[in-house]
């Protein structure tokens, strides 16, 4: 029980922070995630997404997320990791242009289950190298804190290897450095989301969901309803 008081306690935070007019879009994300287990003790992780533009309208952003995975114990987890994100606008009277941005990231995993349902929760800090309009860059860090449950649909009774399931997560991001020049506070956004899906083994999971994205900025916020189509593999 106690695994679920934090998560609940910042759900709370997150509903009192984001109370400002908001703009409101929709959009639609493909995730893609893989990891791989070299041995006992180092494995791989490989994230890929797709983020479309507001509306479905075009392909706004592609990233590619790799890294290196230390096993510390089945329950314990340690990732360091390279992210390339590129962002494509399409402003009003303005030809297409894309901008860059460079991240490292280090991340902590700890899992555990309640009864049949596993819980995972994750720490990930990021140094971020943000390309900006003009050639103009700008060097940032970011703390995010992520915590998933997966509830099977059928009773089990043993470890959940095929059928049906559920999702829940959420994840909190701070802004911990140069915020003003990105032209927020120090909550910078929350991701809350819930959806429905099949594992085919232990090894293949699809999943199909909903997340409400809810970022805080100085002069506005933005409501993001966002629908996801997730491929998870471990080998």
């Amino acid at each position: 029980m106690r695994y679920s008081i934090y998560p609940l306690l910042l759900l709370i935070l997150w509903g009192t922070a984001i109370r400002a007019q908001t703009t409101t879009q929709n959009s639609g994300w493909l995730f893609l995630m893989s990891s791989h287990k070299f041995n006992e003790k180092w494995g791989s992780h490989l994230d890929v997404q797709l983020r479309s533009a507001d509306e479905w309208g075009y392909l706004r952003n592609f990233m590619f997320r790799p890294g290196i995975t230390y096993f510390i114990n089945d329950k314990n987890d340690l990732t360091l990791g390279y992210l390339l994100n590129t962002t494509h606008n399409k402003p009003d009277a303005a030809d297409d242009y894309t901008l860059v941005e460079h991240r490292i990231w280090e991340q902590y995993i700890f899992k555990h289950n309640i009864a049949s349902i596993s819980g995972s929760h994750r720490f990930r800090l990021e140094q971020r190298f943000i390309e900006r309009y003009g050639d103009d860059q700008l060097f940032s860090q970011r703390f995010r804190y992520f915590f998933r449950f997966i509830v099977p649909l059928k009773k089990q009774t043993a470890a959940f290897e095929k059928g049906p399931f559920a999702a829940i997560q959420n994840e909190v991001f701070l802004n911990l450095q140069n915020k003003e020049e990105l032209n927020t506070k120090v909550f910078d956004q929350n991701r809350a989301y819930g959806a429905l899906g099949y594992r085919f083994h232990k090894k293949l999971d699809v999943e199909l969901g909903y997340m409400n994205q809810s970022s805080k900025g100085v002069q506005r916020n933005t409501m993001n309803n966002i629908l996801q189509l997730a491929l998870y593999s471990r080998f």
